[in-house]
């Protein structure tokens, strides 16, 4: 009977916990907040200052003893603490809708496919500390082919390039589950890194990580564009020391970042020559499918379809996929438990 009522009073919530943004799903409403996966924290007392928009805002800008950080590298948990405190404000700001703020969630989380069962641990055991009844995790290439609405039960080979902020995850799936899988650290944060050392190195002007993704996003592309693009792009001069402004080309862009894009298309082709014939004919007839971030780069849809001589397909907002995804497995746990990470919860907690 106590279940029952937990079932039907808690507020369930899945999580794309992502290495530059997370996004919350609560059962029965939807995605309610996408933040960046930010914490600023003040180093001489320990308070966490921000998080989320507001810890973004800070990046680059705060005193010697306050830093702003992402407390996930990789999909990865490399700061346990801030992690726990990025959950825990998601969990409280969904909590304290409640009606019955008593009852906590059941909470399931998006994590990278290649990580290995202590890093696992890691977000599960930051999740339960955060103030979750229960914790699952799922695969993000898995999330993101349910979020696409891909028939992933069915016999019948789905192919997903996930590129997020700190991971690019490569999945074939069929009868729900994950027959072939790669995962590369070569993603949304990688090609703002190449920008920085690109712009540095060319035209000796040193640029935040702001700067960079602002710049791939407003004009970078993997292919030629019919129309030049161009925009402003203000630093500091390593040999003066004094700021300057440029204008940078798409051209620039895509020269920056084409190493980057290149190891993630080798992955790609790698990932289908590991493939079981059986299924790349599936795959040839549906194509592959881009979610995430990353996949809005212009013209790499294109790109991949070339080199891999296969239909590429740009799934429907491809930034909440992950989420989405797990959104759905969320509203339907009993029908779709099989996809989840198969771990063993039994020190969770029953609140």
């Amino acid at each position: 009977m106590f279940k029952k009522l937990l079932a039907l009073f808690s507020k369930d919530i899945a999580i794309d916990l992502g290495t530059a943004n997370s996004l919350v799903y609560v059962k029965g409403e939807g995605i309610v907040i996408s933040e960046p996966s930010v914490v600023a924290v003040n180093q001489k007392t320990g308070q966490i200052l921000a998080i989320g928009n507001e810890a973004k805002r800070m990046v680059g800008r705060t005193p010697a003893h306050v830093v702003a950080t992402r407390p996930l590298a990789h999909g990865v948990v490399f700061d346990f603490e801030a992690t726990e405190q990025i959950l825990r404000f998601f969990i409280e700001e969904v909590h304290k809708k409640s009606i019955f703020p008593i009852f906590h969630p059941r909470v399931i989380v998006g994590i990278p496919s290649a990580i290995t069962e202590v890093e696992r641990k890691a977000v599960s055991d930051a999740t339960k500390y955060a103030g979750a009844r229960e914790v699952f995790l799922i695969e993000q290439p898995m999330a993101s082919a349910i979020g696409a609405r891909l028939q992933i039960q069915e016999p019948g080979g789905n192919f997903i390039v996930d590129i997020g902020g700190g991971t690019t995850d490569i999945a074939v799936i069929s009868l729900g589950g994950i027959v072939v899988d790669r995962s590369l650290k070569i993603a949304g944060d990688k090609l703002n890194q190449d920008i920085i050392d690109y712009v540095q190195e060319e035209y000796k002007l040193l640029i935040g990580e702001r700067t960079a993704e602002e710049i791939k996003i407003n004009i970078g592309s993997v292919l030629p564009l019919k129309e030049k693009k161009e925009a402003p792009i203000r630093g500091r001069n390593l040999i003066t020391g004094l700021p300057e402004e440029i204008i940078l080309t798409n051209e620039d862009i895509r020269t920056a970042i084409e190493k980057s894009v290149k190891q993630i298309i080798e992955a790609v082709k790698t990932t289908i020559e590991e493939t079981p014939p059986e299924l790349i004919s599936d795959i040839m007839k549906k194509g592959i499918f881009l979610t995430g971030g990353g996949a809005l780069l212009r013209g790499l849809d294109q790109l991949i379809s070339k080199e891999t001589k296969m239909p590429v397909k740009l799934v429907e907002d491809p930034l909440t996929a992950v989420v989405r995804g797990a959104g759905v497995v969320l509203e339907n746990l009993d029908e779709l438990k099989e996809v989840l990470v198969d771990m063993d919860y039994g020190d969770v907690p029953q609140i």
